[in-house]
Parts: C-alpha cells; sequence; structure tokens
C-alpha cells in the first residue's frame, strides 16, 4: 500500500530540501527517448524525471527552457530513500551543479556533474557530444567528447531496494551551501499540465510515456515532441550502448572520463561527463571540464550503476 505525506514546500535558497511527497515505491526506470534539438541559443536542457500523484506517478517530459538568470546551472531533482520513505527532492538553479542522487539522466547529467554546456562571458556554450544542437541556429557550441567506463543504469531513485548508492561528494556538498532558484513558472506549469494528463501515468504507459521529451516547456504535442523507445537498439546513437561518433568541426579535442548516458541523439556521442562547474572556461582547450569530478569514478567507488 502507498502512503502518502504531504507536506509544506519551503522556499528554496540555500541548502537543497525535500518538498512535496514521500512514497514506499520507488519510481520505474527511466526511459528511453532521443533529445529535441536546442529551439534557440540561451535555452537550457532539463531531463525527464518521474513526478507522485493522485494516481501514482507519472512522467515529466525533458524540456528545454530558459533560465531564470545568467550564469545558473540546474540540478535536476531526485528520488531518494530517506526514513523508510521515498522522498522528493526538489531540482534548482545555482551557480554550481550540486548532488542529484547519482542519477543518470543523460544528455550531460551523467549522475555526478554536468557535461552539457557552460558558461562565458554571459553566454552559454553546448557541448555537442551530449547536446542536440543544429549549428546552422546554434553557433555557441564545442566538442568535448566523453568515454563511457560503466555500466549503464536507468535507475532513477537513489538508495533504498536497488537504488543508486551515491552519496554527495565535497564539491556537491558546497553547491549545496550557496543560493539557489526554483524551478521557474513555465517549469512548474510544465509539470502540472503533465501530471493532467493520464497517458503520463505510469500505470497507463507502463513506463514509455509517449511524451517522453519536448522542444520547449508546456509543448505537449506537434513538432519536436518525441516518444520513448522501447528498443533503444534501432536508434542508430542507442542510449544503452552509449556509442556513437560526434560530427561537424571541434573546437576542443579533449577526451573527459565519465559514465554513459541513456540518451541519444542524431551525431552525437551519448556518454557523459564530469564537469560541474558553471564559471567561465580559461580557454577553449578544457571546456565543460570544471572541477574534475569524474562519473565513472563515482559509480567506482558508490556503486552508481548497480540495479
Amino acid at each position: 500500500m502507498l502512503v502518502l505525506i504531504v507536506l509544506a514546500v519551503p522556499v528554496v535558497s540555500h541548502a537543497q530540501v525535500s518538498v512535496g511527497l514521500n512514497i514506499r515505491i520507488g519510481p520505474p526506470p527511466l526511459p528511453v527517448y532521443v533529445q529535441p534539438p536546442v529551439p534557440a541559443p540561451g535555452y537550457m536542457w532539463t531531463p525527464g524525471y518521474w513526478a507522485y500523484g493522485p494516481d501514482g506517478y507519472y512522467w515529466v517530459p525533458g524540456t528545454w527552457v530558459e533560465p531564470p538568470a545568467v550564469g545558473v546551472l540546474w540540478t535536476p531533482g531526485y528520488w531518494g530513500w530517506r526514513g523508510g520513505l521515498y522522498v522528493w527532492n526538489a531540482g534548482y538553479w545555482g551557480p554550481h551543479v550540486g548532488f542529484y542522487g547519482g542519477i543518470n539522466y543523460g544528455f550531460g547529467y551523467t549522475g555526478v556533474g554536468f557535461a552539457g554546456g557552460f558558461w562565458r562571458g554571459g553566454v552559454y556554450s553546448y557541448n555537442r557530444s551530449v547536446t542536440n544542437v543544429n549549428v546552422t541556429v546554434v553557433h555557441n557550441t564545442y566538442n568535448t567528447t566523453v568515454v563511457n567506463n560503466t555500466t549503464i543504469s536507468r535507475v532513477s531513485y537513489n538508495g533504498g531496494t536497488d537504488g543508486i548508492r551515491a552519496v554527495p561528494t565535497a564539491q556537491e556538498h558546497a553547491a549545496a551551501q550557496e543560493r539557489h532558484i526554483g524551478p521557474t513558472n513555465l517549469q512548474t506549469q510544465h509539470q502540472q499540465t503533465a501530471g493532467s494528463n493520464r497517458a503520463l501515468l505510469a500505470s497507463v504507459n507502463h513506463g514509455q510515456p509517449s511524451i517522453a521529451a519536448s522542444p520547449k516547456a508546456g509543448v505537449f504535442s506537434g513538432k519536436g515532441v518525441v516518444a520513448a523507445n522501447k528498443s533503444a537498439s534501432v536508434q542508430k546513437f542507442s542510449a544503452n550502448s552509449g556509442k556513437s561518433a560526434s560530427s561537424g568541426p571541434s573546437k576542443s579535442n579533449n577526451t573527459t572520463a565519465g559514465n554513459s548516458g541513456h540518451s541519444s541523439f542524431p551525431n552525437s556521442k551519448t556518454t557523459g561527463s564530469s564537469s560541474n562547474n558553471a564559471k567561465p572556461a580559461p580557454s577553449h582547450g578544457n571546456p565543460g571540464r570544471g572541477n574534475g569530478q569524474h562519473g565513472n569514478e563515482s559509480h567506482a567507488n558508490n556503486k552508481r550503476g548497480q540495479k
């Protein structure tokens, strides 16, 4: 039997906080899906996740959103086991990416830090190796390859039965103490809209939502909306293979070790990364690397790939 406890929702300011719902059964595995291309310069990717409502778990599609301020990055929310219950830890915007349960959300969110892009001089640049970017539309790009050294996990929660075994690093602890900004109004509306769509209920879609990702927050139909893919093997750049090749000219020839995401998109490498630093990189020679954390090291030490 599911146990539902409603808590007050505090304002996000410094530490990452647990809000909303606590239940006894963990969410389904993360679905495999293709990332829609960046709609315009400045948009940032927020990965999809399982939320919980009166009728159980439902999928909130991954989507592109405009950040609330220059220089901030998104730390995804995650489900964590605490006191015999699964507790939702809300996502937030901040100068650094903090702890998100070791969950491999893909597209640069490998379980530790973020490799999808970085800020420099008030402009956000995209890593083409883990982001679906049309370079004829978006010109602020670079290409840092991320090497897959771990077993890919689609587990969507931390702790408890068969959950990801991960604890915050020192850098993630520090990031939790910084001043944060909560989800934007569009992000909140995006989740609310998902919660009202019965097709997104796990009990209806059996973990394979028909709307797995969308081109912009609040968009649930039309061009750019993609469904979950039951068989990643049919995709040229399979989320579960962790092997693909990026194409086009590169501003960087760096290789970053990390664990593979279960995301996929054309002309890209679906292997994750290690940076969680939002400050401008010192040069094109090491973009997106930040503090040098490595997803594969964290998996090895914390068994983050364990199912």
